[in-house]
Parts: C-alpha cells; sequence; structure tokens
C-alpha cells in the first residue's frame, strides 16, 4: 500500500519546518554557495549547519560536490526557490492583515466594560 500524498506532503513541510534550513534554502535559491560560506550567514556552529545540510540532502532538495577541500552546495530543483517566494508572499499577506486589524483595534479604543490597553 502506498503512502497518501497528503502524508507525504507533510513530510516535506515538517523537513522545511526548522529555521536553519529555511536560511540556507534561501542562500541557495540565490546561487550555489560553499559550506564556509553559509556558516558566516547561517550562524551556526558547522556540526549543526552539517546536521541541518544533511537533512535537505536526504530530503532531495539539495546537492552537494566537492572542489577540493571545500563542499558546494546547490538547490536541486529551482520551483524550491519559488516555494520559498510563494511563502512569503502568503506571510506579507496575512502579516498585513494582522496589522490592519491591530490598528482598526486600536483606533476603536476599549470597548464597553474593558480597561484601556497599557502602551
Amino acid at each position: 500500500m502506498s503512502t497518501p500524498l497528503y502524508r507525504l506532503k507533510a513530510e516535506f513541510f515538517k523537513t522545511l519546518g526548522h529555521p536553519v534550513r529555511i536560511r540556507v534554502l534561501e542562500l541557495l535559491s540565490e546561487r550555489e554557495h560553499a559550506v564556509s560560506e553559509m556558516l558566516a550567514e547561517v550562524g551556526v556552529e558547522a556540526a549543526h549547519l552539517s546536521q541541518q545540510l544533511a537533512v535537505l540532502r536526504r530530503a532531495g532538495l539539495v546537492t552537494a560536490r566537492r572542489e577540493g577541500s571545500a563542499v558546494y552546495y546547490t538547490l536541486s530543483n529551482p520551483e524550491v526557490a519559488e516555494l520559498l517566494r510563494v511563502a512569503r508572499t502568503i506571510l506579507t499577506e496575512v502579516l498585513t492583515g494582522q496589522a490592519e486589524l491591530l490598528a482598526d483595534l486600536r483606533a476603536t479604543g476599549p470597548a464597553a466594560g474593558e480597561e484601556p490597553a497599557d502602551t
């Protein structure tokens, strides 16, 4: 019996569910990076970055190549960059809606029986 697509999608999104992995994918959306370049950008220990890169490799989201002593990573599929762009658009819209709601709440003042909020 094969795994339902919704379960595979859930596993895929779990793979994306770590800030370091998202940051690595963002960097690789721009261009290929050596591990040493990513260390400076991501701001984690080398061992932690290596673990996160291994997760992304196992998921098939990145590929690695060795050149001398350096290891370079790239996205395995350019649509990963598109996925990150879509996520940014969705988040921007959600946060804009929340900011508008907050502005409306502040503009209307406290409801009857409520204490004013301290700011």
